[in-house]
């Protein structure tokens, strides 16, 4: 018996990720659009704490209110990315040149044969390809722009439906009781990790911004968001953030000392937001093992690329949150937290 319960939970476990790989295009975006959504309840949550706003204004038009907000400002996003990024494609020669330059000093200050390799991959690399690839990249993830408002705003008109649709399903008002709390805990751990984890962001993209306007680095704004954006990523996230930057600021000077600035700048914004700033407003309240977040980075990853790796860490807390409620599965529950503490995430 226990065998077969193994093996029926093995192919369910490999057809999800089955549908998960072939129905991304459909998946993908309905995952960022409940993303959206809980950033939209924040919002609400957030201006209802307002006296006035909560007793005159209806949550409908704060949904609106939300919903236009956040699309507004993704809309004005990607109106910058595309200035910033033809206007890096416009440099391109000048890069080209500085790259020559680069690798020449680094040969003869350091006297060293990998340069000669560098300076030859680099030759034959197409940086026109390089743009256009990440170009594409962004235009890729706007193009479900009008599928992700669609599921977004489907959602916030479900929403004052869905106590209706759990009271008709479940009759037993335990059961019913049982369904939203683990619904709420899901809203709520969800929530608080997209909302501190955005202030972070953006608090880090500031920061950034300034200190890459102080230090005369082309595009500033492009490089500042890509920081926001990257520090979405657990892990790795804030490494490559910090990387690219650098790296481009060597290309743009041909100098060696101009990337050590924004390293040693950037890398300490990153450090102290990082280590600092963002502990102390997440707390430990996901509880959720540096382990898993780094095999859930790389599973997520692995099946659906960048979007995935952002979406790492809401998917494994809602699957926490869920197995920890099923009798059955709340050892793999346990197994999935830091400490073991299931209790502190129900709070």
């Amino acid at each position: 018996m226990k065998a077969s319960r193994i093996t029926n939970t093995l192919l369910i476990g490999f057809a999800i990720v089955i549908i998960f790989i072939y129905g991304k295009t459909l998946i993908q975006p309905f995952v960022v659009a409940l993303i959206f959504w809980f950033l939209i309840k924040e919002i609400r949550d957030l201006l209802n704490k307002i006296k006035y706003i909560e007793k005159k204004i209806p949550n409908i038009f704060l949904n609106l209110f939300g919903f236009a907000l956040i699309f507004a400002i993704l809309g004005g996003i990607a109106k910058i990315l595309t200035l910033n990024i033809q206007d890096l494609s416009q440099e391109l020669p000048i890069y080209q040149k500085n790259i020559t330059i680069l690798t020449q000093t680094i040969n003869t200050k350091f006297n060293i044969d990998v340069v000669t390799s560098v300076k030859e991959l680099l030759g034959e690399f197409q940086y026109t390809k390089l743009l256009s690839g990440l170009f594409n990249s962004i235009t890729e993830l706007f193009g479900n722009a009008f599928l992700i408002i669609i599921y977004t705003l489907f959602l916030l008109l479900e929403e004052p439906f869905f106590s209706k649709k759990i009271s008709a399903i479940y009759y037993n008002p335990d059961d019913q009781e049982g369904v939203n709390t683990v619904l709420s805990k899901v809203d709520k751990s969800i929530g608080r990790y997209i909302s501190i984890k955005t202030l972070v962001s953006l608090l880090t993209g500031f920061l950034s911004y300034f200190a890459l306007v102080l230090l005369h680095i082309d595009a500033p704004i492009f490089w500042a968001f890509l920081i926001f954006v990257l520090n979405y990523i657990p892990a790795v996230g804030s490494l490559i953030a910090t990387t690219f930057p650098t790296i481009f600021a060597m290309l743009q000077f041909g100098e060696i000392m101009p990337g050590i600035w924004v390293l040693i700048i950037v890398g300490a914004i990153q450090l102290i937001v990082g280590n600092y700033i963002d502990p102390k407003l997440t707390g430990d309240s996901l509880n959720v093992s540096p382990l898993v977040v780094l095999l859930g980075l790389a599973f997520w990853g692995a099946i659906w690329g960048i979007i995935g790796m952002f979406l790492s860490v809401p998917i494994t807390v809602m699957l926490i949150i869920l197995l920890s409620e099923i009798p059955s599965t709340r050892p793999i529950a346990i197994l999935l937290t830091k400490d073991g503490s299931i209790a502190r995430d129900n709070n």
